[in-house]
């Protein structure tokens, strides 16, 4: 059993910046893949973003790449989501997930592909 714990939710004005945590339980973290996802009300769950298992490879969704970085502490047990340039349509939960049974270094953007998901923590982005 993996538990996972998000912090680092809030709100901000457009362009504002938040950083995300998402501390992993577990002695086998840097085995995992791990991603970020978001929902918005009345939305399906969306990928935000994936890092691989040594944190080399990281992938992200089309409207993050260049404002969101994904990174990981695996002596911490902790990714990170860095937002910045945040946009009001980034107004959503946020969860972090772990793909246990990955067996590569390689990032997974497909939601049922991970195993242990987070609470969320909210995030809201204002004009």
């Amino acid at each position: 059993q993996v538990q996972l714990v998000e912090s680092g939710g809030g709100a901000v004005q457009a362009g504002g910046s938040l950083r995300l945590s998402c501390a992993a339980s577990g002695r086998s973290f840097s085995t995992y893949g791990m991603g970020w996802f978001r929902q918005a009300p009345g939305k399906e769950r969306e990928f935000v973003a994936a890092i691989s298992r040594s944190g080399t490879n990281t992938y992200y969704e089309d409207s993050v790449k260049g404002r969101f970085t994904i990174s990981r502490d695996n002596v911490k047990n902790t990714v990170y989501l860095q937002m910045n340039s945040l946009k009001p349509e980034d107004t959503a939960v946020y969860y972090c997930a772990a793909d246990v049974n990955i067996r590569a270094d390689i990032v997974v953007a497909f939601r049922w592909s991970y195993d242990y998901w987070g609470q969320g923590t909210q995030v809201t982005v204002s004009s």
